[in-house]
């Protein structure tokens, strides 16, 4: 099984497809698309995986996403004042229109991840019906 191949969690996570059969869309819109960016289907539309399992599922990921941007922005601003010699003015500034841009995937990542860690590939479920 290749590490980002039809079966693997790195697939799932990364082309936001659903955990259980790898062929669903776990959003309704594309990765950077701010038109409804936070909308999720209840369910899988291939193999009708419930994407909300419980109240509060999705509260695990906002700490990955948290914990994710924050490393993201410090290394950020690290590389752009340490390496690049910028202001620290001017690197916060590059950081707010990155972060601006990549907040709804910074969402969506987390959330993948939070439904892969606890919903398991079933090869038999990713078998068209």
């Amino acid at each position: 099984m290749p590490l980002f191949g039809k079966g693997s969690k790195l697939y799932s996570i990364f082309a936001h497809k659903c955990p259980k059969c790898h062929t669903g869309d776990l959003f309704e819109t594309g990765s950077f698309s701010f038109n409804k960016p936070f909308e999720m289907p209840d369910h899988c539309p291939h193999c009708s995986q419930n994407y909300m399992p419980e109240p509060g599922f999705y509260y695990g990921s906002m700490f990955l996403s948290y914990i994710m941007s924050a490393f993201f922005c410090l290394f950020f601003i690290m590389f752009f004042h340490w390496v690049l010699d910028w202001s620290m003015g001017a690197s916060f500034l590059l950081l707010l229109a990155v972060g601006g841009i990549f907040f709804v995937w910074f969402f969506r990542f987390a959330r993948a991840v939070w439904i892969n860690i606890n919903i398991n590939y079933d090869p038999a479920k990713a078998v068209k019906k």
